[in-house]
């Protein structure tokens, strides 16, 4: 089992599919990721709110977060996100930078006082928007690693065949884009001022889309050349939900700890449109044009363009999260979440999948990520920062395979309403394969950074 590439959070990637194009299993790794995205206090302390909450964002952590919120307030958020990829491929390296913007995430808590009982003097609604994953990202490969897999030009005449077996180059062109966006609802009470309990439901809506292009550039050794253009797609999109509950305990003024948990997602519709079938032996869209000759071989010509449709099922792996919190006063704060999340869990369905799901209990593993995040007020001014760390799911990882990234953050209370702005890095490393079937050729290796700057609006009600 060879290391596999991880984009934006993950972006796996088959050795084992006749495919350039992401296989099942790549996509199921795909669609479990979560880039972290929310407010811009949020982001600034690197998502460390499992204890604290008092922040819209966190209801996808622990929903008993929003009982801390001492008054009802809606916010928004818009991030611009920057993402560099460093391809090298047989000696030649590449730089690909993109800019993305973003409505990131939008939220609203109500928050009243309990007319009844004096044991639970609080409680709170929350709704949410958040962009789970945003998959909108592109790279570029070009080499030569010295193999021709399109040797032949399908349509000639000659007796015997020219023999294109000489490789001069080849190109590879990717392009992610789309997203996972979610709605949460989540509802949540404090006892006695100290315990904080809370229930929601998260409601996802899957649109991704993938296109790649290979290109190979190969010569006969007699000044006949041969270009072959090989094109591939994959739209999928899809709904699922989760549930989550938790608690948030105030052992002391200066001190408080939590614990939530989150059930895998259920995707129960997933339905992928593709051009990636067995049309002419070549399972794509594939245009082959040589030198010697002025005809064109495209066998998607007349009309013919090659597609098939799978509806198929998708659960996502359930995750565990322990937090702790210092609060120093109004002064600032420490805070800490530990999350475990279980990818042998992954689980196809509604189709033949037993290979990918074997994938998942033998190479996949229970991850350990961790966010460090902390915040100092001045005032009316408040700055922030804040460290994470993901590990990759793949058993035979290296170090750099998983993902690192720091954050910082300021923002500025005007009474009525607050402005909060944040920057965070990540980055990892990975392989790419896009000959899975040819052993013989080494996978291109790719370099991800990721720099955000999140703008945050919050309006007291």
């Amino acid at each position: 089992m060879k290391r596999f590439f991880i984009i934006a959070t993950l972006f796996a990637v088959t050795f084992t599919s006749y495919s350039q194009s992401l296989g099942y299993q790549d996509l199921a790794l795909l669609f479990s990721q979560d880039d972290g995205n929310g407010s811009a206090r949020f982001t600034g302390m690197s998502g460390a709110f499992g204890a604290l909450g008092g922040d819209i964002s966190a209801i996808n952590i622990n929903p008993a977060g929003i009982a801390v919120f001492k008054n009802s307030s809606f916010s928004g958020t818009f991030n611009s996100r920057n993402s560099d990829i460093i391809s090298s491929y047989y000696g030649k390296s590449l730089t690909s930078q993109n800019q993305y913007f973003n409505l990131s995430h939008a939220g609203a808590v109500l928050v009243f006082d309990s007319a009844y009982n004096s044991e639970w003097s609080k409680f709170a609604i929350g709704f949410n928007y958040r962009l789970t994953k945003d998959f909108t990202d592109s790279f570029l490969t070009q080499g030569n690693s010295g193999v021709a897999t399109f040797t032949e030009f399908p349509l000639d005449n000659n007796n015997p065949a020219i023999n294109y077996n000489i490789a001069d180059e080849q190109r590879f062109s990717n392009n992610y884009g789309g997203e996972i966006s979610e709605l949460n609802f989540a509802f949540s009470s404090v006892h006695q001022n100290k315990l904080y309990v809370g229930l929601g439901l998260n409601f996802y809506d899957l649109n991704f889309s993938q296109r790649s292009n290979l290109t190979e550039l190969n010569n006969d050794g007699s000044g006949n050349d041969l270009d072959a253009n090989f094109y591939q797609e994959n739209i999928t999109t899809g709904t699922g939900f989760s549930a989550n509950a938790g608690f948030i305990y105030k052992a002391h003024p200066n001190f408080r700890f939590g614990l939530s948990y989150q059930t895998p997602t259920w995707f129960t519709e997933v339905l992928e449109t593709t051009n990636i079938t067995d049309n002419d032996g070549f399972f794509g869209d594939t245009e082959i044009v040589v030198s010697n000759d002025n005809t064109v071989y495209n066998n998607t010509s007349g009309g013919n363009f090659p597609i098939q449709e799978l509806l198929y099922r998708l659960k996502t792996p359930s995750k565990l999260t322990a937090s702790a919190a210092f609060i120093f006063g109004k002064n600032g704060l420490l805070s800490f979440d530990y999350t475990n999340k279980n990818y042998q869990n992954i689980k196809l369905s509604n189709g033949g999948f037993t290979n990918e799901n074997q994938f998942f209990q033998n190479e996949l593993r229970n991850t350990h990520s961790f966010n460090v995040g902390t915040e100092w007020r001045l005032d009316r001014f408040s700055v922030r920062g804040g460290y994470k760390f993901e590990q990759s799911p793949d058993k035979l990882a290296i170090e750099t395979d998983n993902l690192e990234g720091y954050s910082l953050g300021a923002g500025y209370n005007f009474g009525n309403f607050k402005l909060d702005f944040s920057y965070s890095d990540n980055n990892r490393t990975g392989l790419y394969n896009f000959y899975p079937q040819n052993n013989t050729v080494n996978p291109a290796n790719l370099t991800l950074d990721n720099r955000t700057i999140t703008a945050t609006v919050t309006l007291n009600l």
